[in-house]
């Protein structure tokens, strides 16, 4: 049985103890050795650094935009048909610096700390240090760090940089030129058209493929556009891209809505990575809808996710057990626990879904009743 999360944090916890407790519950929800789960707790709270012992009931220090409430810790789970579903948490640990600057260079600390602790090379990561942490940075965010667990108790890292750092207009030429210098002098034209370059993000360490990978925004996209944006060889079919699109959105393949744009809200984003420096094109592609912009609240976001999941053959109780371990609020009374549903296709293997969970450490989003 999953350990239910407390009621709500008391005045005197901190950052750490809350994000922290709910990795652990999380961990142990899942079936993960308690002393995995303690290790990759105690790496979340190194890698925040002294912000994870700020008192929850004091205001965000700065805003992340890693999540609605400012919180600089986001969980997801990612299912296959193979067996338990993955965890994985995506931090800020830069969270709380006066500056973008001094944001990034936490965040650099922090990787070359994890490439010392675990033994992995910073090299593709220093080559484009230049592009996405210049000195006098702009836009949202400057270095976000993606850890996947693993019963080892070390993880896969992800690192994920920002293309405006150097302004949104340039935003398009530093992901290009950040392929071009791992390689991947063709991949930026193949990419299909977006509305905002979001990410840019790299592997680090322990991957069989390490991938480069470009994020786009892609506002009021229709089911039929979605099925278009794959530049797989071979990639998924587009009825299974629209099927997805369809069960994530809650609009209706067989009424009006089935070739209509989404309404002007928080876009769906697309991922493209690419790994084979050869072949010139991408070998994965994900598409991730922000359901919680589409529901009136969590309890619609779980039912859309439980669509997702069976349809893909996927059991759906741990995603059960890992809400009642980050939360004991009712999903009726608010939205945002369940942040995003992805999902995602790489060459030579299943198809994955992914489901993003919000800590909510700072504030619960209310219910969208307009919807």
């Amino acid at each position: 049985m999953t350990r239910r999360a407390p009621a709500g944090p008391p005045s005197s916890l901190t950052l750490g103890e809350h994000t922290g407790g709910q990795l652990l519950r999380l961990a142990r929800a899942i079936g993960m050795d308690e002393d995995d789960a303690q290790s990759s707790t105690q790496t979340l709270l190194s890698a925040l650094g002294p912000v994870a012992r700020r008192p929850l009931h004091l205001r965000p220090p700065t805003l992340s935009h890693l999540s609605d409430d400012h919180t600089p810790v986001e969980f997801s789970l990612s299912f296959s048909s193979r067996g338990i579903p993955s965890l994985r948490v995506l931090l800020e640990p830069g969270f709380g610096r006066a500056d973008l600057a001094r944001n990034g260079q936490a965040g650099l600390r922090a990787v070359r700390d994890m490439a010392r602790r675990w033994n992995f090379s910073t090299e593709r990561l220093d080559e484009l240090e230049d592009l996405f942490l210049p000195a006098d940075p702009q836009g949202s965010f400057a270095l976000w760090i993606a850890l996947e667990l693993r019963p080892s108790g070390v993880p896969k890292v992800k690192v994920y940089l920002n293309p405006a750092a150097s302004g949104p207009e340039r935003a398009a030429a530093t992901v290009r030129e950040a392929l071009r210098r791992l390689g991947h002098e063709d991949a930026f034209d193949v990419l299909p058209p977006g509305d905002q370059h979001l990410f840019f993000a790299l592997d680090l360490g322990d991957w069989e493929e390490p991938r480069a990978k470009v994020y786009l925004a892609h506002h009021k996209l229709s089911a039929t556009g979605a099925g278009t944006l794959s530049r797989m060889d071979d990639g998924p079919r587009p009825a299974d891209i629209q099927a997805f699109f369809h069960a994530a959105t809650g609009t209706d393949p067989a009424g009006d809505d089935e070739d209509g744009p989404l309404p002007h809200r928080r876009p769906v984003q697309t991922c493209h990575a690419v790994t084979d420096t050869a072949a010139g094109r991408p070998t994965g592609f994900t598409l991730y809808v922000p359901v919680r912009d589409y529901v009136r609240h969590d309890g619609e976001a779980l039912k859309r996710a439980v669509t997702v999941l069976t349809r893909h053959g996927m059991d759906p109780s741990p995603l059960r057990h890992a809400l009642s371990a980050l939360t004991s609020r009712h999903l009726r009374d608010g939205v945002g626990l369940v942040a995003y549903l992805g999902v995602a296709h790489q060459q030579g293997t299943s198809p994955r879904v992914t489901i993003y969970l919000s800590s909510e450490a700072y504030r619960v989003r209310p219910p969208n009743r307009h919807l």
